[in-house]
């Protein structure tokens, strides 16, 4: 490509080596969380959601499990004012849920935000000034020295207004753009207005250090962030928080990363909406973590319902390949896939079903509310015997034979390519049911009797292109006696090479599958099943539709 050279890196690495969180495997705890969807995510919307939108969204975020809740820039527009009015007015805020709301470090907006949390029980008040590099010297065009005054003064007009209305919110700073500022000045800031709040135990401040603009890999945000935990002034009353955004793709990283460099906090959106490619997704991170076996403290076990509310309230689609979320994240169609998954089921159900171990499936899709026969096995031209054979047996009940799983899956592969499209669980049973199951033609078993003499002898009746005829055969068995009928009468030779039977579900009411699968003396094997309520007819059946597909009949 060309310009390349017009690119330069714009973040700056800590001044001292900070590589101690690369000695962690993996995050043991959850960090507390705030969902910014209602600021930052609706800003970032087309059309931003109306107040009653904002409020079913608000109960949502309640519902899975937010403690804090960002729920606007009271000061930018009066829907904003209107729907933190609406929360305090209403009594809608539980205890245990903390509102909080941004306000940028200019005195009248300060003083407007403190207006709009008039009442509330529990508020963070987020303060935020622009301390990178590019914005110090094209936007505002002041010193380094001006741009920390900006932050101090508005930290003490937040000490003064609490004051002044007799109330005790947290208060939490973000210098803006804080991966394009020098690290030793982001310190300065920040350590000023930490000094400025004079926090306690009892009373502790939010650091957030947002990646506004994703600039570097993932390892050396991780950097930055524990350059700063070690530095922070008074760091046992800091509560360290990320606000990471995706510009480069590596959004999730960044925090996780960030996470083992001394983050305790994270805010995020649900599914990743912000400004241009988004915020961190905090169901992703959250589902990484239980995945390996830590509880995220946020109930993420409705993947559906909250997919539903989100794309309807935001006008936003989830991508159908979205971690977790997406329709197809679980979907296997390649047929090697699909064999592995079912056999890992099958070996987790009987080896081990306390632990989740299965093939390509990272989680078990029911633990998010998907389900396995319409979201992790899913048929089209490319699928393979196993996948066919296990959605055949999971959603209705038929266990084929290890042998007649190839031919089914080749009988389902093909229709599937011949329609161009991908078949419903409903389609493919379609499919199985049609070309297998108790075919009728051209001969239709109508009756079968047995008589225990010399073996099994039997009398069948068929129908025979619509004539009634009746046969007699001789046999080790009842099968037997019926093939050997056939196979007289018309003439033919097969062998039989594979029968196996089952109840299809349990109770006395219960029909018998049987499946029958017959070798032709040129060597074609050809498959046939039978469901009927007796197991000796359902065997039967199975005979005869595997010789009706065989086409040796006349």
């Amino acid at each position: 490509m060309k310009n390349y050279t017009k690119y330069q890196r714009g973040y700056y690495m800590p001044p001292t080596e900070s590589l101690e969180w690369t000695k962690k495997e993996y995050i043991d705890k959850a960090p507390s969380w705030c969902s910014v969807d209602l600021r930052d995510g609706n800003q970032a919307l087309i059309v931003p959601m109306s107040l009653e939108e904002k409020l079913e969204f608000f109960e949502e975020l309640i519902r899975i499990g937010f403690k804090e809740i960002e729920i606007g820039f009271p000061a930018a527009s009066e829907t904003e004012y209107e729907f933190c009015r609406t929360l305090i007015e209403k009594n809608m805020i539980p205890d245990d849920v903390t509102i909080q709301v941004l306000t940028q470090a200019r005195a009248h907006i300060i003083e407007k935000t403190f207006d709009a949390v008039d009442g509330a029980k529990n508020a963070i008040v987020h303060l935020y000034n622009s301390t990178s590099y590019a914005q110090r010297q094209q936007v505002f065009k002041k010193s380094k020295e001006e741009i920390l005054q900006i932050a101090v003064d508005g930290a003490k007009l937040l000490n003064r207004l609490a004051e002044e209305h007799h109330v005790d919110y947290q208060f939490e700073y973000s210098p803006e753009s804080f991966t394009g500022t020098e690290m030793d000045y982001a310190l300065e800031v920040c350590n000023a207005v930490i000094n400025e709040w004079n926090p306690t135990p009892e009373k502790k401040v939010i650091i957030n250090l947002p990646a506004t603009v994703e600039m570097s890999l993932p390892h050396v945000y991780a950097s930055q962030i524990e350059y700063m935990s070690r530095n922070l002034a008074q760091r046992e009353n800091v509560i360290l928080s990320l606000h990471p955004h995706n510009d480069r793709g590596c959004g999730v990283a960044d925090t996780e990363l960030g996470i083992l460099a001394g983050a305790d906090r994270i805010e995020g959106t649900l599914f990743g909406n912000g400004e241009r490619t988004g915020n961190v997704d905090i169901i992703t991170l959250a589902l990484n973590m239980f995945t390996h076996g830590v509880d995220p403290n946020l109930d993420f076990t409705d993947i559906p319902r909250i997919t539903e509310i989100y794309e309807r309230l935001t006008r936003m689609q989830v991508h159908a390949r979205s971690p977790y979320t997406g329709q197809l994240v679980f979907a296997a169609f390649s047929g090697s896939h699909q064999d592995a998954i079912a056999k890992g089921m099958k070996w987790r159900e009987e080896k081990d079903p306390n632990r989740w171990t299965v093939p390509y499936l990272p989680l078990d899709p029911e633990d998010i509310g998907r389900r396995y026969d319409g979201d992790v096995i899913r048929i089209n031209s490319q699928s393979g015997k196993g996948g066919i054979g296990y959605l055949l047996e999971q959603k209705y009940g038929f266990s084929l034979p290890a042998k007649m799983r190839e031919d089914v899956g080749y009988t389902v592969k093909g229709v599937s390519d011949h329609k161009h499209k991908e078949l419903l669980p409903d389609e493919v049973r379609t499919v199985f049911q049609e070309n297998y199951i108790n075919i009728k033609s051209p001969v239709e078993l109508l009756e079968c009797h047995f008589v225990q003499e010399d073996g099994i002898k039997t009398e069948i009746t068929i129908l025979v292109h619509g004539a009634r005829k009746v046969y007699h055969g001789q046999g080790n068995g009842r099968l037997d006696a019926i093939a050997n009928a056939i196979m007289k009468h018309f003439e033919i030779e097969f062998s039989l090479i594979c029968y196996e039977e089952h109840a299809l579900q349990s109770g006395s009411n219960s029909q018998a599958c049987a499946y029958v699968g017959i070798s032709c003396t040129d060597g074609e094997v050809f498959w046939g099943a039978g469901i009927k309520n007796d197991i000796i007819d359902a065997s039967a059946h199975a005979l005869i539709s595997a010789v009706n597909r065989s086409g040796k009949l006349s």
